[in-house]
Order: structure tokens, then sequence, then C-alpha cells
């Protein structure tokens, strides 16, 4: 289900009742948690946060023009998604976060690289993700973003 808003309020507003108080919570634990320097925007039909031109001029590698990634939520068509990029490029971080999960939610994980599922909005476990959120500065996701780049140039 991929959005056509153009802003972040447009993608929630057009959201079912049902999704739309669970995406405004989450929305509001990312603007508390999430260190400064990342900026809110539209990307891939979901609500994003990048880090913007100003503090990364190179943008995304398969796109310089679009600032970088980092962190995704969308309602999608069968669950909530929350698609975070420190988790998929950092293990210790996967780590924390898969061991941590089970002391707050009695469901089994439901995870790919960087996605977060979550088909009961009801169980999405909002302390837990403000912990996740506020474990990489803008900095912390520069750096791990240019040693991934340069390993991947290296093996060519």
């Amino acid at each position: 289900m991929q959005s056509t808003a153009k802003t972040p309020q447009e993608y929630i507003d057009s959201l079912p009742d049902d999704r739309k108080t669970a995406m405004e919570k989450l929305r509001s634990v990312i603007s508390k948690n999430l260190p400064k320097g990342f900026q809110e925007s539209m990307g891939y039909g979901m609500l994003g946060y990048v880090v913007p031109h100003s503090i990364y001029p190179n943008g995304y590698h398969c796109d310089p023009k679009t600032p970088l990634p980092f962190l995704s939520i969308a309602s999608q068509k069968n669950f909530i998604a929350v698609y975070h990029m420190g988790i998929y490029s950092d293990k210790n971080l996967l780590d924390w976060f898969t061991s941590e999960y089970p002391n707050h939610v009695k469901t089994k994980l439901d995870m790919g690289k960087s996605c977060i599922r979550f088909k009961k909005p009801e169980q999405i476990p909002y302390e837990l993700l403000a912990e996740l959120f506020q474990k990489m500065t803008v900095e912390d996701w520069i750096s791990k973003y240019e040693s991934i780049l340069n390993q991947s140039s290296k093996q060519r």
C-alpha cells in the first residue's frame, strides 16, 4: 500500500481510524526520541526520517538527489511496519533489540532485515521502540553507512 501523500500529515490523515492512532503515536515517539539532525519527510510512499543534504550532501548512493534514509514507518495492508536501517546495518543493535523484545511483547518477533512488523497495533512496544530510536545519532548512522559503502566498493 504505497501512499501518494505529499506530506507526513497528509499521510497520517489518509489512514483508516484503526491505524491512525497507532501511527500518530509512533510518529510522536519518534519525534521525542530520535536524536537531533534527522528530518521528517515522505519517501517511498512512507513517512520517513532522513539525514538531510545540509548535513550529508552526498545523499543516498542509489540516488544522490535523495537524502540519506534512516527510519520509516508505514501502514501496510496487513501490518504496521517500522523500517530501521540501524538494525539492518549494526549487528550489536540487532542483537540488543531481538533479546530485549520478549521483555516487552508476548508474541513472537515478526521481522525482516530492517522491517519490524506489527499485525496488531495494540501490541506495538512503544517504550522499546523509543529506546531503539535513541541508540543511533546522525553521526553514528553516517559513519556506519559510509563504512558499509567502503566495504562493498572494496569487494568489487
